[in-house]
């Protein structure tokens, strides 16, 4: 007879992304127990997910594994798991901007890092990028604030501001922040042709194409991308063959399941006035960049949180697409970025480089709001 375990978990909305966040003491050892494991957490392989704790969405179906660090630089090493929603499959390439917005508060939570007031230090170590993430999150009493008065698009309502700073974000892949050496490169897309593109490696890896190259606005919300499964496809090829540059995959029809969250596709435009999922107008001159984010072959809803650290980065590279997209004279160490939710800001601190500049950090804001703690039974 097999008796159910209940494991110890919470469940934290982490910037716009919700996820499951666990002591790594608490789970199943590293490898196929602990896939099956997430699998069975989140409902997946289930487009609904009834069965699980994940929400049906990419967004939704994410997971973070924090232990105390025996690093000098860090509190807790942090492992970031993306859970397919359709498919068997845990991900472990790359990292998740937004729910590390919630390694901070767990933490403190937890008892891994003791409270100071008025804002308490965290050093992360993302075990998926080899990077140190700082977060700054307001305590107070012993506890984590959570109400305040910052406000993220693709969040309802205000709350306590989460200040993170992505140290030295360049090259997760090992390979600087320009995996290939250059400002950009021409891909041969199957059914298109040659495609210019920028692949920049900052937080995570990311693909920039200019929208108009493949027949789109940049201006197209989710719920209008989503339906257009040729544009789907197309994109999805276009990250794949990015995929095949990087050496992760050698055939980019594969890129679905080998190598589904990284690089990240982004296309973007200059500053463009549109209307978001809810309605909202945003003008052209509330923005510097007008972006859209692929998530798991879907249309991101907002803008992944490490996806604007490296947006940020390539702003900062002259010559790249993003460079030559956003608005001219844009303060870098504030750039607004406008998706389907709204407006991100971002901002880095560089340095010039003989062939590509020395990134500081990349840094933005997000919330987190700790939603429940409880057991999930096994």
């Amino acid at each position: 007879m097999k008796f159910r375990r209940k494991i110890p978990c919470s469940i934290i909305r982490g910037g716009t992304s919700k996820g499951i966040y666990f002591l790594e003491r608490d789970l199943p050892e590293e490898g196929d127990e602990r896939d099956r494991f997430l699998l069975k957490v989140m409902g997946s392989p289930d487009p609904k997910q009834v069965d699980g704790l994940g929400g049906g969405t990419s967004v939704t179906s994410k997971a973070a594994i924090i232990r105390p660090s025996t690093r000098e630089d860090a509190d807790v090493d942090y492992t970031f798991a993306q859970i397919s929603v359709d498919k068997p499959l845990v991900s472990y390439k790359g990292n998740c901007g937004n729910i590390s917005s919630g390694v901070g508060p767990f933490a403190i939570e937890k008892g891994l890092v003791a409270a100071k007031e008025p804002v308490t230090e965290v050093r992360i170590y993302n075990t998926n990028t080899d990077k140190v993430i700082v977060a700054e999150v307001r305590t107070e009493q012993g506890q984590v604030l959570y109400e305040g008065e910052a406000r993220i698009a693709g969040v309802p309502g205000t709350a306590s501001p989460i200040k993170l700073k992505f140290m030295n974000p360049s090259g997760t892949i090992s390979r600087g922040l320009l995996p290939t050496g250059n400002r950009t490169d021409i891909l041969q897309i199957p059914g298109l042709g040659p495609l210019e593109v920028s692949i920049v490696d900052a937080a995570n890896p990311l693909v920039f194409v200019r929208a108009e190259d493949l027949g789109l606005s940049g201006t197209e919300l989710p719920g209008e991308l989503d339906q257009d499964q040729k544009k789907l496809e197309l994109l999805e090829t276009v990250r794949g063959m990015a995929a095949v540059k990087l050496g992760l995959i050698q055939d980019h029809l594969t890129s679905p399941w080998s190598c589904p969250g990284i690089p990240k596709m982004t296309f973007v435009t200059g500053p463009e006035s549109y209307r978001t999922s809810n309605g909202t107008l945003i003008e052209a001159d509330q923005v510097d960049l007008t972006g859209r984010m692929m998530s798991m072959q879907k249309t991101h809803p907002t803008y992944a949180m490490t996806g604007a650290m490296c947006t940020a980065a390539a702003a900062a590279v002259p010559g790249t697409i993003v460079a030559k997209a956003i608005r001219q004279g844009t303060d870098l160490s504030y750039i607004r970025i406008g998706h389907p939710g709204g407006i991100l800001e971002a901002g880095v601190d560089c340095e010039p480089g003989d062939k590509e500049p020395m990134i500081n950090y990349t840094s933005g804001i997000r919330t987190a709001n700790l939603l429940m703690e409880g057991y999930f039974f096994y």
